[in-house]
């Protein structure tokens, strides 16, 4: 019997993955494009018709148990980066990326010629990195509790060539006195804290791979906003912008956790026009 092409092989795949994912075709593509060390776009105009590459079906076993297709291939894409992954940080969402681009629209202060950053909970260092990335004259520091998390961030900043630039320091905001060594206050805030519910069911994929410290945050997904937010005016430089993520039903909430600490805030949202961020400033 003949060897099974790329393209029949995918075929197959999808058939199989149906069952565990909603983009089933897309997933074995990906995963077919990272067993023959080609982009995707490569694979589909000239692979096809290529044997298939014995080791893809044991990426397609770990995909058939739900296992994320980003943790599987060690890359995700976020603001057209990549970013290598593992189940030491969250995947970046796409969701995320109005952070960076609300980062990106706040304007310098005046006489202020190198913004300073600080990004609350870094992961993978996707936010941080990327707002560096399209800010040539920034700095930054992620923070993290996570030692894992932070050796991510750290290869990330490398790879990316913005290691010079991005300093990963271990911090946790539930402590006293965790910001002294940052060398603060900051012209941006970015932060993506952990906001869901104890009480909510997450997909398999999320629920059982990502890491659930950096996922859940109480019966109302609001603890980590709580000690946080209403430390935001001390980490703020004058005039500065904290860019907080958000659970689609928590802005209110949020907002009303900001005012009593004397911030005001704006609501961003995302492509799928659910409530995705806070803008905060100080109340002048």
């Amino acid at each position: 019997m003949p060897d099974r092409t790329v393209g029949e092989a995918i075929r197959e795949a999808a058939e199989r993955l149906c069952a565990t994912s909603d983009t089933a075709r897309l997933d074995a593509e990906v995963l077919m494009a990272h067993a023959l060390g080609c982009s995707r776009s490569a694979m589909l105009l000239a692979r096809m018709r290529d044997p298939a590459p014995a080791g893809f079906a044991a990426l397609v076993e770990r995909r058939g148990k739900h296992e994320p297709v980003s943790y599987i291939t060690g890359h995700q894409e976020f603001f057209g980066m990549p970013f290598m992954v593992g189940p030491e940080v969250l995947i970046p969402r796409g969701d995320s990326e109005v952070l960076v681009e609300a980062a990106l629209a706040v304007p310098p202060r005046a006489g202020i010629e190198t913004r300073r950053v600080l990004d609350c909970g870094t992961g993978s260092g996707a936010l941080l990195l990327a707002v560096l990335a399209n800010l040539p004259g920034a700095t930054g520091v992620g923070i993290d509790s996570s030692p894992g998390a932070r050796a991510v961030a750290a290869a990330n900043a490398r790879a990316l060539g913005l290691a010079d630039r991005a300093r990963i320091a271990e911090a946790d905001w539930h402590s006293p006195g965790w910001d002294e060594p940052l060398g603060g206050p900051f012209d941006l805030v970015l932060a993506n804290p952990p906001y869901v519910e104890t009480t909510v069911t997450l997909d398999r994929s999320v629920a059982a791979f990502e890491p659930a410290s950096a996922l859940y945050a109480g019966e109302e997904g609001l603890d980590d906003y709580r000690v946080l937010v209403p430390q935001l005016p001390r980490l703020l430089a004058p005039g500065g912008v904290a860019l907080v993520e958000i659970g689609y039903r928590q802005a209110e909430s949020v907002a009303a956790i900001g005012q009593e600490a004397g911030l005001s805030s704006r609501l961003h949202r995302d492509l799928g026009n659910r409530p995705r961020m806070l803008e905060f400033s100080t109340i002048a």
